[in-house]
């Protein structure tokens, strides 16, 4: 084995590095499990690891060994979270309520990953159901941010965002139904890309379904088209599911955006919260993507107010699954989730119909604008993150000032949006921002963040 320590490399190297003979999936395994065994126990990335990797890297390095990897990501680790199927483990979902028997069957996308030939190595952290931002949950405790542990990576992949940050691994599967990969993203100076809705199909759906997807997290720009690619493969058992165009997302990834029209969003439908450092991050990516070629302005979409549309929709879903489960046994879940419903609890069919047909509208008003702009730029996130050990407090208003103001509305018209790095706060927290395009081109997205990638690189340190 080299010098290399392949725990820190992206997948391309890491399936170069194969190719050549420099280091074998069952070395790149066994470095992350022992960066994994350093680091974790402060940081609680991980509610599961899965026994049987260490045999399967062994089977992908004789393969490697032999010239005939099974696939494109043959030997690669992934991490999933733990809102998703991986046959043989549970689906906690970070809950005490749910059914702890080992789901017999993986989800589509785990699927989708093992036929390229990735090594599932865990499950990640996932806030209860998915509900919130800040990175714990009532089954297993609170998830932390490899940059500072005093500080929440975010959520709801929190594992994902935390295990991409600490080296645990190149590739993690996030989930997001209103910037659950954005804002870990951003908080843990990763990349993540939320997906055209339906591009990775989902089953079992959750309880965000019309509005949720999932995709990856990664450390470069090129990792996360490689693993999209992966992911992306058509599966019957997801109504949303889009038809499957087999393309390799890195295919474009290097045209850059010489021409491209890039609109600053600076009001999602109503006055967003922004910190100086979100601001800035905005202003230098404006600033490299015009160096670049792009034509950028200032411009507003002219949406309804997302923020009251979101908190309904979000906040019936969550009552609908509380009611789920019986009264003596209510008292187990997060006490957050329990104060959203009983903000909810009077919204009738007709209010949710009226909420759809304001979605609608809101999409009609985002195509519209994508007719004269191919992207928007915007932040990812309207803070730094808050402390790990904070207690949630008045959730309904924290989703509009604390977390996610600006990565709901493009889970509501349903186009796919990415948060990427953007340096460093004065606070040696990592900056990001927002990238979005319209319905069914995430290779604009994708294109977008890898000239930033270029012109802001963002270098991860071995912590």
């Amino acid at each position: 084995m080299s010098d290399i320590d392949p725990a820190l490399l992206p997948a391309e190297d890491l399936l170069a590095g194969y190719a050549r003979g420099s280091f074998t999936p069952l070395d790149a395994l066994n470095a992350i499990g022992a960066r994994i065994t350093r680091l974790n126990p402060g940081i609680n990335a991980f509610v599961a690891m899965n026994p049987g990797a260490e045999a399967e890297a062994a089977a992908s390095t004789a393969r490697w060994a032999a010239g005939r990897p099974s696939g494109p990501l043959d030997g690669v680790p992934v991490t999933i979270k733990d809102l998703i199927d991986v046959q043989g483990f549970p689906t906690r979902r970070g809950s005490k309520l749910t059914d702890p028997t080992p789901a017999t069957a993986d989800a589509p996308l785990t699927m989708g990953l093992r036929s390229a030939g990735a090594i599932v190595i865990g499950k990640t952290t996932t806030t209860e159901f998915g509900w919130k931002t800040p990175g714990d949950n009532p089954l297993n405790g609170i998830t932390r941010n490899p940059w500072n542990t005093a500080y929440t990576p975010g959520g709801s992949s929190s594992g994902a965002g935390a295990a991409a940050a600490a080296g645990f691994g190149p590739l993690h599967v996030g989930t997001d139904a209103g910037g659950s990969i954005r804002i870990p993203a951003a908080w843990c100076g990763v990349v993540g890309l939320k997906p055209t809705f339906g591009r990775v199909p989902q089953w079992p759906l959750g309880a965000f379904a019309p509005v949720a997807v999932a995709g990856p997290m990664t450390r470069t720009v090129r990792d996360c088209a490689l693993m999209l690619s992966a992911m992306a493969r058509f599966d019957l058992r997801d109504p949303y599911a889009l038809p499957d165009d087999n393309r390799d997302w890195r295919d474009t990834i290097e045209d850059g955006v010489a021409e491209l029209r890039v609109a600053i969003l600076r009001n999602p439908g109503f006055p967003a919260p922004t910190d100086p450092d979100s601001a800035a991050a905005v202003d230098d990516a404006a600033r490299f993507l015009a160096e670049a070629g792009a034509e950028v302005e200032e411009a507003d979409p002219g949406l309804p107010d997302m923020r009251a549309l979101f908190s309904r929709i979000w906040g019936v879903a969550l009552t609908r699954l509380v009611n789920n489960y019986p009264d003596q046994r209510r008292g187990q879940l997060d006490p957050g989730l329990l104060d959203v419903a009983a903000h909810n609890i009077s919204a009738t069919a007709l209010d949710m119909i009226d909420y759809e047909s304001a979605r609608l509208v809101a999409s009609n008003a985002m195509a519209s604008f994508h007719r004269r702009y191919d992207l928007i730029l915007c932040p990812s996130v309207p803070n730094p993150p808050m402390l790990a050990d904070d207690p949630t407090t008045d959730p309904v208003e924290a989703l509009w000032t604390k977390w996610a103001p600006w990565t709901c509305a493009f889970n509501l018209t349903r186009q796919p949006a990415i948060s990427i790095p953007m340096g460093f706060a004065p606070s040696g927290l990592p900056r990001s921002v927002q990238i979005a395009a319209p319905m069914y081109r995430d290779d604009l997205v994708l294109r977008a963040a890898r000239t930033l990638e270029h012109a802001c690189p963002f270098a991860m340190p071995d912590i």
